[in-house]
């Protein structure tokens, strides 16, 4: 956990910077750790070396976009967030994952790294739209996007299995014009 000098971005009190290999250990013990927080909204995850090759090799696609968040003064990982099935062209939007850890929640950490990730999406990557679609009682990230300027536009039904179940989502999303007017709130 040295500090970092990759760094894409830093706010007051974290950065984000690309996953990468040498992330394996650390991420491997935060899933772990966050394993019973986590499983209820995201399933079982498989933390093999060759599950992490698998994660790491979507993020050489131009369709994905893989991010941790970090302490800034440490380097220490609080977050993880995915920008998901980018589509260029008329439409230059994604959708957005994220991974809170047992560990670290409550403490803005996620709040002021997905605003990092939010700015880079809307300035480096040029999209205009990112979605989120969350578990209708996940009422801890519900509460994250709307802090974030996220709109509700619509309910899912059926739309991710996980655990064995298709699951419904609520689905959120903030353009680029939003989140130059909310970008100061929060």
């Amino acid at each position: 956990m040295a500090k970092n000098t990759g760094y894409l971005s830093q706010g007051q009190r974290v950065a984000i910077r690309h996953v990468c290999r040498q992330d394996y250990d650390e991420h491997t013990a935060l899933t772990q750790d966050s394993a019973d927080m986590l499983r209820r909204w995201l399933g079982a995850r498989d933390t093999t070396v060759d599950a992490f090759e698998s994660y790491l090799a979507r993020f050489e696609q131009p369709t994905h976009e893989g991010f941790v968040i970090c302490l800034r003064d440490t380097g220490a990982i609080v977050g993880g967030v995915n920008i998901n099935n980018v589509v260029r062209g008329a439409l230059q939007s994604g959708t957005l994952g994220y991974t809170a850890y047992a560990s670290t929640t409550g403490r803005g950490y996620m709040t002021e790294g997905l605003r990092l990730v939010i700015q880079l999406a809307f300035g480096a990557l040029e999209l205009h739209r990112l979605e989120a679609n969350i578990q209708p009682d996940n009422t801890s990230s519900l509460n994250l996007v709307e802090r974030l300027g996220f709109r509700r536009e619509g309910y899912s039904i059926a739309f991710q299995y996980i655990n064995g179940e298709w699951r419904d989502h609520e689905r959120w999303a903030i353009t680029a014009e939003t989140a130059r007017t909310t970008s100061g709130s929060a």
